[in-house]
């Protein structure tokens, strides 16, 4: 035994082992994280460059198609325009045979003339009569619903749907045609008389003997970027002159004499 050995067996003892080393402190050091597989793609994206360019132009036109048949179809159905008249050889084409529609998208069509009824009236005023000027009932009706947030139904409705419901029972020549013709002309005097009594037409002292309607017709100008040549001259229906039934000149007589007090 060298000194060294002895030297060590002397600071221990004869037969005592040596302590066991002191564990080693934990590394603060973090781990890296395990490598993660890469996602798999789906769909388009999992097409290669190639196939994607393809597939984005057949969406597009697939895309096309779609809203080309939505317009023929919409143009198709809808009323005679601008467009429709410019273009109808385009649509027929597209539509017939195999897209044929048997349906309207509007009905009634909109209207794409203005039409004005107008009236005037033939007075006796004792010693003879006088014929008043054409009232223009629908632009009074224009001017009472202009600005107006909540027009009447008699304002909007009453003097046109009369006037069509007149178109409706009697032909070109003003003759009824079927059981309601002689209503709607009733229906249709009884309306300006109440207007021109509103309106005063008679004046003072006068009577409303016989009252005259007419239309006024002008065709509704078409957009400034279309090439369609329509005339702007205003047409006239002329309808003949009717008389104001005696009852009806009783009641306003007797309507006078009681306002201004008198008996009958």
């Amino acid at each position: 035994m060298d000194a060294y050995d002895a030297g060590s067996a002397a600071r221990h003892g004869p037969d005592r082992e040596p302590p066991p080393a002191p564990p080693a402190e934990p590394s603060l050091a973090v781990p890296p994280p395990p490598a993660s597989e890469p996602e798999a793609r789906t769909g388009v994206a999992a097409l290669s460059l190639r196939y994607q360019i393809v597939a984005a132009l057949a969406v597009a036109v697939v895309a096309i198609v779609v809203c080309v048949h939505t317009g023929m179809v919409f143009l198709h159905v809808a009323p005679p325009n601008t467009v429709t008249k410019k273009h109808s050889r385009a649509i027929d084409d597209w539509i017939y045979p195999e897209f044929e529609q048997n349906w309207k998208l509007f009905a009634p069509n909109p209207l794409q003339q203005n039409i004005a009824v107008q009236v005037r009236a033939q007075v006796g005023t004792g010693g003879g009569t006088r014929t008043t000027g054409w009232y223009d009932l629908s632009a009074r009706d224009g001017e009472a619903i202009d600005g107006n947030l909540l027009p009447s139904h008699t304002q909007q409705n009453e003097l046109r749907r009369a006037w069509d419901f007149f178109v409706a029972t009697h032909d070109t020549e003003n003759r009824p045609v079927g059981l309601r013709g002689a209503l709607s002309e009733t229906y249709l005097r009884r309306i300006v008389e109440l207007r021109l009594d509103r309106a005063d037409a008679a004046g003072e002292g006068g009577v409303v003997e016989r009252v005259q309607v007419r239309s006024r017709t002008t065709n509704v100008p078409p957009p400034k970027w279309s090439e369609e040549q329509i005339s702007d001259k205003p047409s006239y229906r002329v309808l003949p002159w009717w008389s104001v039934p005696e009852d009806r000149a009783a009641a306003a007589d007797a309507a006078t004499g009681i306002g201004a007090g008198g008996t009958r």
